[in-house]
């Protein structure tokens, strides 16, 4: 289903699996959008699972132009919120609970989202992350966060650990052997769809208990 995120009118892709237990809002990288591969990839996996998705393109297309605000985390942040009201107020979502999916500078929006959230957004996993770029919002975030990186991605992987020390809510960092920032190596994204759909499912079907 095509929704539109207001103010902005951007563009998304909204999937509700029969039954859909939770939803996830997706955050891409710099220079994605909300057809990116890996994230549909993910996105799919999640489907099995039971989990709605959201992928939607952070920027308007002349703002996406102007290089300087791929890295504008607070705005992009902004951005996912705005995402996220769309799906506390829309009829087929306002029950649900929310995650959210972050890749590369989006994972940073997406933990600076969940800080400014914390009784909204109930779990948030990145790919191949810059946690780093959340700065100060690190100690705030309180969703149940995985960060999942690269064996071979070494600076990504050392920013994610330092990161996840920053952190206080609980976390883990789970490492995709051998397997570079992109994971295009055989079989490396299907093990991170595979780590996010069990931490998704773990801490979002909690919630949809209470």
């Amino acid at each position: 289903m095509e929704v539109r995120i207001a103010p902005n009118d951007l563009p998304g892709t909204l999937v509700l699996p029969a039954q859909a237990q939770a939803v996830v809002a997706f955050a891409h990288g710099s220079g994605s959008g909300r057809f990116s591969p890996r994230n549909r990839q993910v996105a799919a996996r999640l489907h099995q699972e039971h989990l709605g998705t959201l992928l939607f393109d952070l920027l308007t297309e002349e703002e996406a132009d102007d290089r300087r605000n791929v890295f504008d985390i607070a705005l992009l942040a902004q951005r996912l919120g705005q995402a996220i009201d769309f799906l506390r107020e829309y009829p087929a979502t306002r029950a649900l609970p929310i995650g959210l999916f972050g890749a590369s500078t989006g994972a940073a929006a997406a933990l600076v989202a969940a800080a400014q959230r914390p009784e909204v957004v109930s779990a948030v996993v990145s790919r191949g992350g810059r946690p780093d770029l959340a700065g100060a919002s690190l100690p705030q975030v309180k969703a149940p966060t995985l960060l999942i990186v690269g064996g071979a991605d070494i600076e990504v992987l050392h920013l994610n650990r330092a990161a996840a020390r920053e952190m206080t809510c609980t976390q883990e960092l789970a490492v995709v052997p051998q397997a570079t920032h992109l994971f295009e190596e055989p079989g490396t994204l299907e093990q991170v769809a595979d780590l996010a759909a069990r931490w998704f499912g773990r801490h979002l079907r909690s919630q949809s208990a209470c």
